[in-house]
């Protein structure tokens, strides 16, 4: 007789052998038929970067979601779909030894680019007259932190509004390292252009300001963008231009801005085609600014000789040229901040209008920060 631990063994030892059976022979059976492909999840959409061979995190205009239309061959904000949404302010609205008051706004009108404005107002004026300044690429905006330099923004009794343009100092971003402003030319120049049209918008909706006296100050590539700007805008009354960039051949070709080792690439017909609808050189003559000036520093290769010689041929008649033949004779010609006082004083309604009295005393003789005015 069996003991019953005996036959408990017994039938476990029974069902183990049918399972090993069953086991070995549905593989015999799997590796009689062909394989199947493993059925995988339905994949997710892949971001539109991925989609167009795009890195992804690379935002451009045909990337965003929803895509806004804005076309990167014409200065003008026709046919772009820019809205914008309520500017933020940054941190308090600050009043500097009774003289300015300085605030910091951020607008925006594209996704994933905030633009910050540093406005400086004189104390004691009433929706002053306004000068927007845009420095060269590359830029920084820590001048708009020196007490002094806002000063001498201030000093006429007019106001300055201050920003970078697109690709350069805070605007630079998501981007991978081989695009910079110069090799999105297209893109650099015009939504920078289209950026001045947004926000005389944005000024002329704050009503504080005198929109009927709006003055633009650039150097190099905001010289560029200004006179672009202006080409599309008639609300830009006076334009001061220092070393703008443009004659794309021949700036390409030899301004020392450009990389040797990535000139080639900007010398290719394609990269021109793009470039070519945003020279200055055929804008200068339509616009109907109505005081202009221009500046060039014979010295500064960054705007090549030949380039400059065609950019003070295009201009129009209105336009007053001048020429140093190196940087310190333009640093002896604009210290102590006078470099801004010829358009504040055109935007105020005259080159011999009077500083207000507000504007006398202490104030207008601070000096200015020891710095090229070109940088």
């Amino acid at each position: 007789m069996l003991n019953p631990l005996s036959s408990v063994r017994m039938f476990l030892i029974a069902v183990l052998l049918l399972a090993g059976c069953a086991a070995l022979c549905a593989q015999q059976s799997a590796a009689a038929e062909p394989a199947k492909p493993a059925e995988s999840p339905t994949p997710a959409p892949a971001p539109a970067q991925a989609q167009e061979g795009k890195p992804a995190g690379n935002i451009t205009r045909e990337t965003l979601v929803p895509k806004i239309l804005e076309p990167w061959d014409t200065p003008s904000l026709k046919g772009s779909e820019l809205k914008p949404s309520e500017a933020v302010i940054l941190g308090n609205v600050d009043t500097v030894d009774s003289v300015y008051t300085s605030e910091v706004q951020r607008v925006m009108w594209r996704p994933a680019d905030p633009i910050d404005l540093y406005i400086i107002k004189p104390v004691g004026v009433k929706n002053p007259p306004v000068v927007l300044y845009l420095y060269s690429y590359p830029f920084e905006i820590d001048r708009y932190y020196n007490h002094d330099f806002c000063k001498f923004l201030v000093r006429n009794g007019v106001a300055a509004v201050g920003f970078a343009s697109a690709l350069t100092g805070p605007r630079y971003h998501t981007r991978p390292m081989k695009e910079w402003f110069v090799s999105q030319l297209d893109e650099s120049l015009a939504t920078s252009a289209h950026d001045v049209q947004m926000i005389l918008n944005y000024l002329a909706k704050r009503g504080d300001f005198d929109m009927n006296r709006v003055g633009m100050w650039g150097d190099g590539s905001g010289a560029t963008i200004a006179i672009l700007a202006a080409a599309a805008d008639p609300r830009i009354k006076t334009l001061d231009l220092l070393d703008p960039w443009g004659d794309w051949p021949d700036w390409i070709a030899k301004s020392t801005r450009i990389p040797e080792n990535e000139r080639p690439g900007f010398l290719k017909p394609e990269w021109m085609k793009h470039a070519e609808p945003l020279d200055p050189v055929k804008w200068l003559p339509q616009l109907k600014t109505q005081t202009i000036r221009m500046q060039f520093v014979k010295s500064v290769a960054i705007t090549p000789l030949e380039a400059q010689a065609k950019i003070e041929a295009a201009a129009p008649a209105q336009a007053q040229i001048v020429h140093y033949d190196d940087v310190p004779a333009l640093q002896a010609a604009t210290a102590g901040g006078t470099g801004f006082d010829w358009i504040k004083q055109h935007v105020q309604g005259g080159a011999g209008k009077e500083y207000r009295a507000a504007d006398k005393g202490p104030a207008a003789q601070s000096s200015a920060p020891k710095t090229d005015p070109r940088q």
